[in-house]
């Protein structure tokens, strides 16, 4: 899964359950993403910030906004990426996760990249841990 906007690529490259993981009892499941962002352009863009939108089965919408990605503001050169993982947790089995990256050109024009959407889906028989 991945798009693509002004050069840059965001590809979801894993996602998986974490069984077991510690988590508060409101949001028993946890997922684990790994994304990369690739500059396919022409120009140096930094990454400013980060939106998620996590959309339960349940109808709960929870928004998630931030300066940076995981602490860090990468700056990517043309042909340069920047892999990272985070996760979600979640309080119902489904819920599905889409967002996108605020970023900046060297020339200061502003770059917004869609986050592909992916489904969070928790695994037959998983009740979660807290």
């Amino acid at each position: 899964v991945s798009s693509k906007s002004h050069g840059i690529k965001v590809a979801l490259d894993r996602l998986e359950y974490n069984f077991g993981v510690l988590t508060p009892p409101d949001r028993p499941h946890c997922f684990a993403y790994h994304i990369s962002i690739w500059n396919e352009g022409g120009e140096t863009v930094s990454i400013r910030g980060r939106k998620w939108v996590v959309k339960e089965v349940t109808g709960e919408i929870t928004a998630v906004e931030g300066d940076g990605v995981v602490g860090e503001f990468p700056t990517l050169m043309p042909g340069q990426h920047f892999s990272y993982n985070s996760h979600h947790m979640i309080r119902a089995s489904r819920a599905s996760v889409q967002g996108s990256y605020l970023g900046v050109t060297e020339k200061g024009i502003p770059v917004i990249v869609d986050i592909p959407e992916f489904e969070l889906i928790v695994p037959e028989g998983e009740v979660g841990y807290c």
